[in-house]
């Protein structure tokens, strides 16, 4: 069966009001002011959901709450964008009470990762829309007034929006990376998120997609047995292209696994390899928990390209194309 081509919601314009919602961790109000002042500066009009603020142990307030906010973003018509204020936990508890019928006969961008790997998910698997794995507030630069629109993760969230192209040509090549084009839907994000998707009808399609993985504050070994529970559901096997954005905070258990994650996964490349799998590896992308964090459309198509002799490693989203 023919997959359903990718939804691009309307890019961007002046004007245009986009809502700030919470529907995992709790954000202070510093971070919550400092996306209002950046959003603002673009000439977007944010609008904070009630709830914005809210806390209720680790979460941005109570269920019942969070589900509200986030039902009124994707329904209201004059809201054009939803951006997270931040990741955490939570999102997935959300997920099968939202109603996307409205959302998805005028898709818009969802904006957000971590966390809120979930709804981009769930937007790629069941309604086939393009989201943006891409700076929250909680993630922009601590000065905004310094932070010039340079600096990668606001100039790129920025392109992404407003639909100008967004693409990196001039990767630095990793020793590690494995040489190929693809040219294939982008899809992913959070590893630990992935995984605790498999089984759920949130879990994507890996087949034939560019996968993009990144994570946070993992054991050695946990990054491991979550690599391990991708290849044996045959992910590796099937992959057009591999994207290894930034694992960070990653620490040895009570013994270590004595390998970086590039080491590890190598092991499951070469295994897939071993059984016929070719295709592009790029390692160390700059997007994740990191401050330098690029933005990456979801679902849409894109060109990655590793280890031409000719040309450098690069990853270009093409909008103006479908699959």
């Amino acid at each position: 069966m023919e997959e359903q081509k990718i939804r691009i919601p309307p890019f961007l314009k002046a004007g245009d009001r986009v809502a700030l919602v919470s529907p995992a961790g709790c954000i202070e109000p510093a971070c919550l002011e400092r996306g209002i002042r950046q959003l603002s500066e673009w000439g977007l009009q944010p609008v904070v959901g009630p709830h914005a603020l809210d806390r209720a142990a680790l979460f941005a307030g109570r269920r019942e709450d969070r589900l509200r906010d986030l039902q009124w973003a994707l329904d209201d018509p004059e809201i054009k964008a939803v951006i997270a204020t931040r990741g955490g936990y939570g999102t997935a508890s959300l997920i099968d009470d939202l109603d996307f019928s409205a959302f998805g006969r005028h898709p818009k961008w969802v904006v957000g990762f971590s966390d809120l790997t979930v709804l981009l998910s769930h937007l790629q698997r069941n309604l086939h829309v393009a989201s943006l794995h891409a700076a929250m507030p909680q993630t922009y630069p601590q000065a905004v007034e310094k932070a010039p629109l340079s600096h990668p993760a606001l100039a790129t969230l920025r392109r992404a929006l407003f639909g100008e192209p967004l693409g990196y040509a001039a990767l630095p090549p990793h020793p590690a990376g494995r040489a190929g084009v693809a040219r294939a839907p982008l899809i992913g994000g959070n590893l630990s998120v992935l995984y605790s998707l498999r089984g759920t009808p949130t879990d994507i399609d890996p087949a034939g997609k560019i996968l993009f993985i990144e994570d946070l504050n993992e054991l050695d070994y946990h990054v491991d047995r979550m690599l391990l529970n991708l290849y044996r559901g045959g992910w590796f096997d099937r992959l057009a292209g591999l994207v290894v954005g930034a694992f960070t905070g990653i620490r040895a258990g009570a013994r270590p696994l004595e390998e970086s994650v590039t080491e590890t996964v190598e092991r499951y490349v070469s295994a897939a390899y071993a059984k016929g799998a070719r295709y592009p590896v790029y390692y160390d992308f700059p997007a994740g928990h990191i401050e330098n964090h690029h933005a990456l459309y979801m679902g849409v198509p894109a060109e990655l390209r590793v280890g031409a002799p000719d040309q450098a490693d690069s990853l270009v989203f093409d909008t103006n194309s479908n699959v």
